[in-house]
């Protein structure tokens, strides 16, 4: 059996071991493997199980190597395959769902928490002196933010959102939830509501919710202007959730305070980017997914997928 990995960097740039992997077969591993499908097939070869992470498998390339049975996506999003192509080629694709649920809430709450409190800059402040030379006996930069009482509506109340609301609610926030599916549990946690009341009565509000047509650039200019004025805007889900010259646009106005972004609309994120120069914006690398703790979590399930699949029964198949 061979088995080749297209662009196994970001999983594991030295930390965890490919050895599960490699016990079903002969393993070849690339750190990054450009998006050319001539340089694709090339890599692929005579490869029975591809794994990738962002490397696209398009139509061309199911169809110029034959040889793959199986195909293993480094990631809950799966888009970068065309699953219908394989599906015609009776290829499973499966990914890894579920593996860093508590890692991206958590990271959803640090962006807010470091938007509330600016220790980076404060601590930086401190290393440079400012505090030693300080005629008073503390100081501050930026407004200091208690989150206690204060409302925070999520979009998308799914496994990522209900752990953020979670951790808010332990700050003593209010939470409010948008989602197409409601459910007891989110139940126990949020008040859901139509979308409109959510953007209204928000003080914060957090995207956790699947790109599809429908949530696509769903804040935007329209959607802002029913905002509360000086609201903070996270997105640790996907980029395209958000019209960026709109978000911009918003936060040099003040009729968005803040935004804490780890996701952009194309990434890595382009020099012209509007968001670049705005003010008040946390921009982070798409890193709420890489605690080791996670990637070995994707390591494990990619092994158990294989070995499912092997066994014919495959698990987690996304184009059945």
């Amino acid at each position: 059996m061979e088995i080749v990995v297209l662009d196994g960097y970001t999983e594991n740039p030295g930390d965890l071991s490919w050895d599960a992997v490699k016990s079903f077969g002969t393993l070849t591993v690339y750190d990054r493997t450009p998006a050319d499908d001539a340089i694709i097939c090339k890599r692929i070869g005579n490869a029975d199980i591809v794994i990738t992470n962002k490397t696209p498998i398009s139509a061309y390339v199911i169809a110029s190597c034959p040889s793959i049975k199986f195909i293993s996506v480094l990631a809950t999003g799966y888009n970068v395959v065309d699953t219908h192509a394989a599906a015609k080629a009776g290829i499973p694709v499966s990914n890894i769902p579920t593996y860093g649920t508590m890692a991206v809430g958590q990271f959803a709450i640090a962006m807010l928490l470091e938007i509330c409190h600016h220790i980076g800059a404060h601590n930086d402040a401190v290393h440079q002196g400012r505090w030693e030379t300080n005629p008073d006996w503390c100081f501050w930069d930026s407004p200091l933010i208690e989150l206690a009482q204060k409302t925070i509506g999520i979009i998308g109340f799914g496994r990522v959102g209900q752990t953020t609301g979670r951790i808010a609610k332990a700050l003593g926030m209010n939470v409010l939830a948008y989602d197409s599916h409601p459910n007891d549990v989110g139940r126990e946690i949020a008040d859901y509501v139509e979308l409109d009341e959510l953007l209204r009565r928000s003080d914060v509000i957090s995207l956790h919710c699947p790109l599809f047509p429908e949530t696509k650039g769903i804040i935007c200019a329209e959607n802002i202007a029913k905002m509360k004025d000086g609201v903070i805007v996270l997105n640790n889900a996907r980029g395209g959730l958000i019209v960026e010259a709109d978000l911009a646009s918003a936060l040099h106005s003040g009729k968005i305070y803040a935004a804490g972004l780890d996701v952009v609309s194309t990434e890595p994120i382009q020099s012209d980017s509007p968001l670049l120069a705005a003010p008040n914006c946390i921009i982070t690398p798409h890193i709420s997914w890489a605690p080791k703790e996670c990637r070995q979590r994707i390591m494990d399930m990619t092994a158990d997928n294989i070995q499912h699949f092997i066994s014919s029964a495959p698990i987690h198949v996304v184009n059945r």
